[in-house]
């Protein structure tokens, strides 16, 4: 399965230690130069980044798309810009991506997304994780990940934990 990702899922699971459930769920990860240097810029707010450097599963590549990166930038920000970009040019199985209008332009061309609740989701589903619950409470009190109540309660329910 070939996964692109966009920094938000990458840097969100970095901040709360937890960056191995993407590992054991994709095996692998393709980012764009531009998701690296954002990712890259967690070190300004004193995050170690030494493990995210040395994975070997996390492979960068370059986009070739100029002209499709400078539509979209339009709209949204480089590092979405390129991994769409990415994700077209490779013919990715699925986009990581969480930002809305990131996710609207993935799918205004076809690709096939899923955020970081949806990999949580699958992750449990896999028994990779045993419990979605705490690793919400991270993301919300650590990364400052923000979720309606709604959303999270939707989310416990379909994860079984409530």
């Amino acid at each position: 399965m070939i996964i692109v990702s966009d920094t938000s899922p990458i840097s969100n699971l970095i901040l709360i230690d937890k960056l191995w459930i993407l590992k054991e769920l994709y095996k692998e990860l393709i980012i764009p130069d531009a998701v690296y240097e954002e990712i890259s810029k967690l070190r300004e707010f004193n995050v170690d980044l030494k493990n995210f450097e040395k994975e070997d599963w996390i492979i960068r590549k370059k986009p070739n798309d100029k002209q499709l990166i400078s539509h979209l930038l339009q709209e949204i920000d480089l590092g979405e810009s390129e991994a769409i970009a990415l994700a077209i040019e490779i013919e990715a199985d699925y986009l990581l991506i969480d930002e809305r209008l990131g996710t609207f332009q993935a799918r205004k061309r076809n690709l096939k997304t899923i955020g970081l609740i949806g990999s949580l989701l699958k992750a449990k589903q896999m028994n990779i994780i045993s419990e979605i619950k705490p690793i919400l409470t991270d993301l919300d009190e650590k990364a400052g990940f923000w979720m309606s109540e709604k959303f999270r309660k939707r989310i416990l329910r379909e994860a079984k934990e409530i």
